[in-house]
């Protein structure tokens, strides 16, 4: 039974990994998951300077899922150089960088500060908001996508992962965007703009009123967009969204993700992430599945 996947030519041992933000770098799990058990650790995001993220309260349950507004907080490129690569470095797992910025030039100082860095991919935050497009998103207007993923392709050392916000019209737009600027591979769904109201205080329960819903309820949303977008573009996609077992990532791969990504749900259970490989690992065995390549975009009419 194979459960290697392979990503712009990057070899995983299987196709789970963690989602950006859920894990901080590892450290937090490593008391309780086995990292060598995981395809990757994608990182949580880093940006060129340190970041405080936004004021609290800044996560809140909501059904289904949960909604957070952290802010991107993040210590800076220079603490994560230092301290998270090392110890990432101990572990038989891939290392994924999620980079975020505010502007072009930010992005670009932290891809070519990791170009001379022992990771493995970089997988790039396109929802961060664009100061200079009056704080939209990155990821929110095609031509604003495909020039941030051409700059950042051209100084790259790395394969880029563009990470894909799912609050668009149309993904596959974006989806296009990203492969005709030169993208290695997208990652999808970012979370989506969600809100909740105390109707006791009569008051937002996020200080900063949105947030970003992630969790069990979007997954249909993310399967949707992930079957869209990999029949929209040649390049592979890594889905995630929901995913809390073996059968939503199988769900994923059907759908035409070439791996998938483990997100709110390591906040439910740490142990997530490697219940998901087995039971990957289960689920090709019941089907007598022999590669796990055999899966991508199987789904049937």
């Amino acid at each position: 039974m194979n459960t290697e996947v392979t990503i712009a030519g990057v070899t995983f041992k299987n196709p789970v990994m963690t989602a950006s933000g859920t894990f901080g770098s590892g450290m937090e799990y490593s008391d309780f998951v086995d990292l060598n058990r995981l395809g990757a650790v994608v990182t949580k995001g880093v940006a060129n300077v340190p970041w405080p993220g936004n004021p609290t309260p800044r996560v809140a349950e909501v059904y289904g899922g949960m909604l957070n507004a952290i802010g991107l907080q993040n210590p800076g490129i220079d603490v994560f150089v230092e301290r998270d690569i090392p110890f990432l470095k101990q572990y038989d797992t891939k290392i994924i960088v999620n980079v975020c910025g505010r502007t072009v030039e930010d992005y670009l100082e932290v891809v070519e500060r990791l170009g001379h860095e022992p990771v493995d991919m970089l997988e790039i935050n396109v929802s961060c908001p664009n100061v200079k497009e009056g704080a939209i998103a990155f990821g929110q207007k095609a031509d604003c996508l495909y020039d941030i993923t051409s700059q950042i392709r051209k100084k790259a050392k790395q394969p880029v992962i563009m990470k894909l916000s799912p609050n668009v019209t149309d993904i596959t737009e974006m989806a296009r965007a990203a492969e005709a600027a030169g993208a290695d591979a997208l990652s999808m769904i970012n979370t989506i703009t969600g809100m909740k109201i105390d109707v006791n205080k009569r008051k937002f329960v996020l200080a900063n009123k949105t947030g970003g819903l992630s969790g069990p309820a979007v997954k249909p949303v993310a399967v949707r967009m992930v079957y869209q977008a990999s029949h929209a573009v040649k390049i592979p996609v890594i889905g995630m969204g929901g995913i809390a077992d073996g059968e939503d990532a199988v769900e994923f791969l059907l759908a035409g993700a070439s791996a998938v990504a483990v997100g709110a749900m390591n906040f439910v259970d740490p142990y997530t992430t490697v219940k998901v490989v087995e039971g990957i690992e289960d689920y090709m065995r019941r089907f007598h599945v022999e590669n796990v390549t055999e899966l991508i975009g199987a789904v049937t009419e």
